[in-house]
């Protein structure tokens, strides 16, 4: 599932709630009749928009999750398999992106804490900050790779060149659509939403904090399995 389908999907929701979640059944449980109170009937109780928020981003999740296990699958087989596998130096440069994104976390937290002291405007600027800081990581990738090719490992030299620039690509465009979550969080306006800033936020920094770690994991497998 691409990462930039995050926000779209929180779209959908959030319309599907602001527009009534479904229809509220008559009075009378629809025949026109009494007060809507006939035994047996029961209307179903309409699902809180803040649990609806946070299901669309875990259903994302696990799809990410999903699919990259599959493509880690490969990457064991074919370690375990091809006795001619070409050990792959990594560049220096995805350590600092690493601390990067780690540090972007840290602050994603902080601005949730002034948050719920409802200090808004520092707020913002952390989340913001937070948000550059997943900007310089993606600029670093892009670094990264250059100085891959500047090695002479491109995607097709060999199979573990070819899984750097797949593992690397891949979470970069998933954390893109983090990124994007980011900016919605911070430039909505939730005056009239159907979830409240916090719920966002909170939601949001699931998926945050989830590409964090899955980068970390993929890390250490493309160095351990050099």
């Amino acid at each position: 599932m691409p990462g930039t389908s995050l926000v779209d999907e929180i779209e959908l929701v959030l319309e599907d709630i602001s527009g009534g979640g479904g229809k509220t059944p008559p009075p009378g449980g629809g025949d026109g009749g009494g007060d809507g109170s006939e035994p047996g009937k029961r209307r179903s109780p309409q699902v809180p928009a803040s649990r609806r928020y946070a299901t669309a981003v875990i259903v994302g999740m696990i799809s990410i999750v999903m699919f990259f296990m599959g493509m880690v699958a490969a990457f064991l087989f074919l370690r375990a398999t091809n006795h001619h596998w070409v050990p792959l130096h990594l560049p220096s440069i995805v350590w600092f992106n690493t601390v990067v994104l780690i540090t972007s976390s840290g602050v994603m937290e902080t601005a949730r804490r002034r948050l719920a002291l409802a200090d808004v405007p520092e707020f913002r600027k952390l989340w913001l900050a937070a948000t550059i800081l997943g900007v310089l990581f993606l600029t670093g990738q892009l670094v990264a790779w250059r100085q891959m090719v500047s090695a002479g490992f491109y995607v097709a030299t060999n199979q573990a060149s070819s899984f750097f620039y797949i593992f690397t690509g891949l979470h970069g465009l998933h954390l893109f659509g983090g990124i994007c979550a980011l900016l919605y969080v911070s430039l909505r306006k939730f005056e009239r939403a159907a979830v409240s800033r916090a719920v966002a936020a909170e939601v949001a920094s699931y998926y945050w904090h989830f590409m964090d770690g899955l980068w970390v994991f993929l890390l250490a497998l493309l160095y351990l399995g050099k």
